[in-house]
């Protein structure tokens, strides 16, 4: 049965990568009526932050854990079994201060866990989460396309497909909503605004 996860870390419970992301998993699950689809709310339900507990526990051996060290450990194997659950993930990205919101770091920094997602060896680091794929919408106040003056000023796009890759996932596809700022501000509705950007998720998700 082929299972989908998906990830929404904007705070606010209208707004475009939430819609975006919705709309992916309803597409997907009409192309995949028998499939699961598995949802995150990272903005209602934060991850914990990781703390010298957690750094303990992870670099202990699985066998010698203590029951305190296994409960520190306890949401990062929820959220990696969801991952190596997962075939696909589509993720809602609102880019703050030109990056990611902080939910969203303290998730990747629960699931980029050494033996259980990668590992190193004489060749280089291994990701675990091979032959899956990803979908990341990210929405944004200005353009931050390539080519464009603040297209420098994104460190989303690198940032999340270096962590993905790390983590063995190399099929990772960006859609962006950008200019938001202009819906905002009435230049442009948001059917319109929206009506590309959805026929791109749908594409993805179908």
């Amino acid at each position: 049965m082929p299972t989908l996860l998906h990830i929404d870390s904007s705070p606010l419970p209208g707004s475009v990568s939430r819609e975006l992301t919705a709309e992916f998993a309803r597409t997907w699950k009409a192309a995949h009526p028998d499939g699961e689809v598995i949802y995150r709310d990272l903005a209602a339900h934060p991850p914990t932050p990781i703390d010298e507990k957690w750094i303990g526990a992870a670099h202990t051996a699985p066998g010698e854990l203590s029951a305190e060290q296994r409960a520190a450990l306890a949401l990062s194997d929820e959220l990696i079994c969801e991952l190596e659950r997962a075939d696909e993930y589509v993720i809602g990205v609102a880019m703050h201060n030109f990056s990611i919101p902080a939910v969203l770091k303290l998730w990747i920094d629960q699931i980029v866990r050494r033996g259980r997602t990668f590992a190193y060896s004489a060749k280089g680091p291994r990701g675990f989460l091979q032959d899956k794929k990803a979908t990341i919408v990210v929405a944004s106040g200005g353009v931050y396309a390539p080519g464009t003056p603040a297209a420098a000023m994104n460190f989303i796009d690198p940032y999340l497909k270096t962590i993905f890759e790390f983590l063995g996932v190399t099929d990772v596809k960006f859609i962006a909503a950008e200019g938001t700022a202009r819906m905002m501000s009435g230049a442009i509705d948001r059917c319109t605004f929206l009506k590309p950007v959805v026929e791109q998720v749908r594409a993805a998700a179908a």
